[in-house]
C-alpha cells in the first residue's frame, strides 16, 4: 500500500471512469486474480470458436466456390456490357452522321428551291407572252386588260433596265419586244390623255367627267413619267395651259348664258361669272354722303321710309346680312341670269364669287397632288401655274371695287367670309390659297380702317346746332348702335385688334356727340332725359345682338345706371324736394345722436308734413305722367318711374326716423302710402 496520495494519469483516470472497473474496485476484489479469470474465460471462447468453425469448414468451402462462380458471372455481364456500349457508341456515331447528311440535304434542297423560285421568277419577268403584245397594240387603253397588262409591261421595263446596268445578257433578247411596246403604249395613253384634256375646252363641258376619267385611269401618267418624262411634261403642260385659260375665261370673259346651279357649279365654260355677278349689284352704293355723322333729311336718309334705297340693307343695320357666315356660308352660289331682277349687298356677291373659287380650286387642286403624283411646294407650284392667273385678276378686281366702297359692314363681313372659307379649305387639306387669302385681307383692311375712321370723324365733325331739340334717340345714336352691334356680333368668333381700338374711339367720339347734343337743352332734367333715351337705346341693341357682358355694353350700362340715378333725383326735387333737402340737412344729427338740434328743426318739419299730407297722392299722379310722356320706350319709363318710386320710399324712410314724436303723429302712414305706390306698378 502506498504511504502517500499519488496524482493518477490520464490513462488511470480514463479507466477508472469505466463502470465494470468502478464496480470490481467497489467490491474490493484482488486484480490478478481476476485477471486470471478473465484470460481463462477468454481461452474457453476461443476453442469454442475453432471448434465452430472446422463445424462449418464444408459450408464455408460451398460459400467460397459460390462467390467465385458470382465472379466469373459477374466479369461475363460486364464483358457484355462493354459490347453494348461500343454498339451504342457506334449507333450514336452514325445517327450524327445522318444528322449532319439530313442537314446538308435541306440546305441544298433550300437552294435549289430559291434558285428555282428565283429563276422561275426571273424567267417569267423577263417572258414576253403573246397575250401581251396583243393586249398592248390592239386593246383600248379604257378596257381593264390594257391596265393590267400595262402594269406587267412597267415591271419588266423597270426590270430591263435595272439588269442592263449589270450587263445582263438575258436582257438583250427581249430589249427589242419591250421597247416597241412601250413606245406602243405611250403613243396610245399620250392620245387618250391629251383626248380628255381637250375634252375641257369645249363649252358647257362638265369638267368633273374627263377628270374622273383621268384619275380612274391615273397610273398612265405614272408609266409616261416613269419611261418618257418629257412627254409626261408635254402632257402636264397642256393641262396647265388649258386650265388655266378655262379659269380665266370663267372668271372674266363674258360669252354665254349660264345654264343651271349645277353646270355653274361643276362645269366651267367660257364665261365669266364675276362680271356676271357686278350687273347684280345695287345701282345706288354708299357714298362718301352716307357716313354715320352726315346729317339725315328727307332726300337722302338712311332710315327714311321714302328712300330711293327701298331694296337695299342700310349702311349701319345688319339685320339678316349676317347670316351669310353661317347658314349661307355654303349655299348655292348666285345664278346671274336667274336673279336679273333682284339686287344683293357687297357682301353676298363676295361670297358667291369666292365660294365658286373655293369650289373650283380645292377640287382642282386635289386633282394635281393625286393625278400628277405632287406634294408640298411641288403641289403649290403647279397649283399657281393653273389659278395664278385667275388669282390674280379676282384680287385686282377686289382692289378696284373696294377703292369706292364705304359700306364698312359689308367689307368687316367679307373679311369674316375670308376666315371661314380659308379654315374650309384646310379642313379639305388644300393650303395652296393661303397667299390669295391674305391678299385679300390686305386689299380690304386699309379701306376697312379708312371708311371707318371717316365715320368717327364724321360724328366729331357734327354740329349739334343743326339738328332739331328733340328729348328721343338721335338717328346717329341708333346708327351708331345697329354699327356697333353688328361688328360685335360678327367679330365673336375672330376678335381683331384694330377693330376693338377703332370701335373704342368710336364709342368715345359717340359719347362725345351725345353729351354735346344734351347741352343745347336748357334744364338739367330735360338734359338728363335727352342721355338717357340714347343710352337705353345703345344698350338695348347692344343686349340684342351681342353678349350682355361685352365691353360696349358695360360701358352704356354704366352710363345709364348713373344719369338714371341723377334723373330721379331730378324729378322728385319739384314734389318732395323739402324732405329730401330735410334728410340730407338733418340725418348727420341723428347719427351723431344730436337731438337737441332735431327738436330745433320741428317747425320745419311740421310744415313738410302737412305739406307732403296734403299733396302727395297728386304728385305721385304727377311724376307718373312726367316719367311716361318723357320716354318713347313704355319700358324704360316704366323702370325710372318704378326706381322713382322706390327712391321716394327711402327718402320717406328716412324723414320718419328724423321727425319727433309730434311730428310723427301727423305724418301720413306709410302703408297708406305704400298701397297708393303699388297702383303704379308697372305691367311691362
Amino acid at each position: 500500500m502506498a504511504t502517500h496520495a499519488e496524482v493518477p494519469s490520464p490513462q488511470m483516470t480514463e479507466q477508472l471512469d469505466n463502470e465494470e472497473v468502478r464496480e470490481i474496485l467497489k467490491n474490493t476484489t484482488d486484480l490478478r486474480q481476476y485477471s486470471r479469470q478473465i484470460e481463462k474465460e477468454f481461452k474457453e471462447v476461443e476453442n469454442k470458436s475453432i471448434e465452430d468453425y472446422i463445424a462449418e469448414s464444408q459450408n464455408i468451402a460451398n460459400l467460397h466456390n459460390q462467390i467465385n462462380d458470382c465472379d466469373d458471372v459477374l466479369e461475363r455481364m460486364e464483358n457484355m456490357l462493354m459490347s453494348f456500349q461500343s454498339v451504342l457508341n457506334n449507333i450514336s456515331t452514325e445517327i450524327t452522321q445522318l444528322q449532319r447528311k439530313s442537314v446538308s440535304m435541306s440546305l441544298q434542297l433550300t437552294n435549289r428551291q430559291s434558285v428555282k423560285a428565283q429563276l422561275s421568277q426571273f424567267i417569267e419577268d423577263m417572258a414576253v407572252s403573246e397575250e401581251m403584245i396583243n393586249i398592248i397594240m390592239e386593246t383600248p387603253v379604257t378596257e381593264r386588260d390594257f391596265s393590267s397588262q400595262l402594269n406587267v409591261l412597267n415591271h419588266k421595263l423597270s426590270l430591263v433596265k435595272e439588269l442592263s446596268f449589270k450587263e445582263s445578257k438575258s436582257t438583250s433578247d427581249v430589249s427589242d419586244v419591250l421597247q416597241k411596246l412601250r413606245l406602243k403604249a405611250m403613243s396610245k395613253i399620250r392620245t387618250y390623255l391629251l383626248e380628255q384634256i381637250y375634252k375641257f375646252r369645249k363649252p358647257m363641258t362638265n369638267y368633273q367627267i374627263p377628270q374622273n376619267a383621268m384619275l380612274k385611269h391615273k397610273f398612265f401618267f405614272e408609266f409616261i413619267l416613269s419611261n418618257e418624262r418629257h412627254v409626261a411634261q408635254e402632257i402636264c403642260s397642256e393641262y396647265i395651259d388649258t386650265m388655266s385659260k378655262i379659269y380665266y375665261s370663267y372668271f372674266k370673259v363674258c360669252r354665254t348664258d349660264f345654264q343651271t346651279i349645277h353646270l355653274l357649279r361643276h362645269s366651267l365654260p367660257f364665261q365669266s361669272y364675276s362680271s356676271r355677278l357686278t350687273s347684280l349689284k345695287f345701282e345706288e352704293s354708299c357714298t362718301k354722303d352716307d357716313l354715320m355723322g352726315i346729317e339725315d333729311n328727307a332726300s337722302k336718309g338712311l332710315f327714311s321710309k321714302t328712300t330711293s334705297l327701298k331694296h337695299k340693307s342700310t349702311i349701319f343695320t345688319i339685320g339678316k346680312r349676317g347670316d351669310i357666315l353661317n347658314q349661307q356660308l355654303e349655299a348655292p352660289i348666285i345664278v346671274p341670269h336667274a336673279q336679273l331682277k333682284n339686287r344683293y349687298t357687297v357682301e353676298a356677291l363676295f361670297r358667291s364669287e369666292q365660294y365658286a373659287l373655293v369650289d373650283n380650286a380645292c377640287r382642282e387642286y386635289l386633282f394635281v397632288t393625286e393625278f400628277f403624283m405632287v406634294r408640298g411646294t411641288q403641289a403649290q407650284d403647279l397649283f399657281n401655274q393653273i389659278m395664278g392667273k385667275t388669282l390674280t385678276l379676282m384680287i385686282k378686281n377686289l382692289e378696284t371695287s373696294i377703292h369706292d366702297c364705304y359700306d364698312t359692314i359689308a367689307m368687316f363681313l367679307c373679311i369674316h367670309l375670308i376666315f371661314r372659307y380659308q379654315l374650309m379649305c384646310h379642313k379639305r387639306c388644300v393650303p395652296a390659297l393661303d397667299k390669295y387669302w391674305d391678299s385679300l385681307q390686305s386689299a380690304i383692311w386699309p379701306r376697312l380702317e379708312l371708311v371707318f375712321r371717316m365715320n368717327i370723324q364724321s360724328i366729331h365733325d357734327c354740329d349739334p346746332t343743326k339738328f332739331n331739340k328733340e328729348m328721343g334717340p338721335h338717328y346717329i345714336t341708333r346708327r351708331y348702335a345697329e354699327f356697333s352691334a353688328a361688328i360685335v356680333g360678327i367679330s365673336e368668333h375672330f376678335p381683331n385688334e384694330l377693330v376693338s381700338r377703332l370701335l373704342l374711339e368710336l364709342q368715345n367720339e359717340v359719347e362725345c356727340f351725345i353729351l354735346r347734343m344734351a347741352a343745347i337743352f336748357p334744364t338739367r332734367k330735360d338734359q338728363l332725359i335727352y342721355l338717357i333715351n340714347n343710352y337705353d337705346l345703345v344698350l338695348g341693341v347692344l343686349m340684342e345682338h351681342t353678349r350682355d357682358n361685352s365691353k360696349e355694353a358695360e360701358a352704356f350700362r354704366e352710363q345709364l345706371n348713373a344719369r338714371s340715378a341723377e334723373y330721379v333725383e331730378e324729378i322728385l326735387a319739384p314734389h318732395f324736394g323739402g324732405i329730401i333737402q330735410f334728410v340730407k340737412e338733418c340725418e348727420h344729427f341723428f347719427e351723431k345722436e344730436q337731438m337737441d338740434e332735431l327738436r330745433k328743426q320741428e317747425r320745419r318739419s311740421l310744415a313738410l308734413v302737412a305739406s307732403f299730407s296734403a299733396n302727395w297722392k297728386k304728385s305721385l299722379e304727377e311724376l307718373n305722367r312726367e316719367v311716361l310722356l318723357s320716354f318713347p320706350s313704355l319700358l324704360t319709363g316704366s323702370q325710372l318711374l318704378q326706381l322713382a318710386l322706390a327712391s321716394l320710399v327711402q327718402y320717406y324712410h328716412r324723414f320718419h326716423k328724423l321727425l319727433t314724436p309730434n311730428a310723427r303723429a301727423q305724418l301720413t302712414n306709410i302703408h297708406v302710402v305704400m298701397v297708393e305706390i303699388k297702383k303704379y306698378k308697372s305691367n311691362y
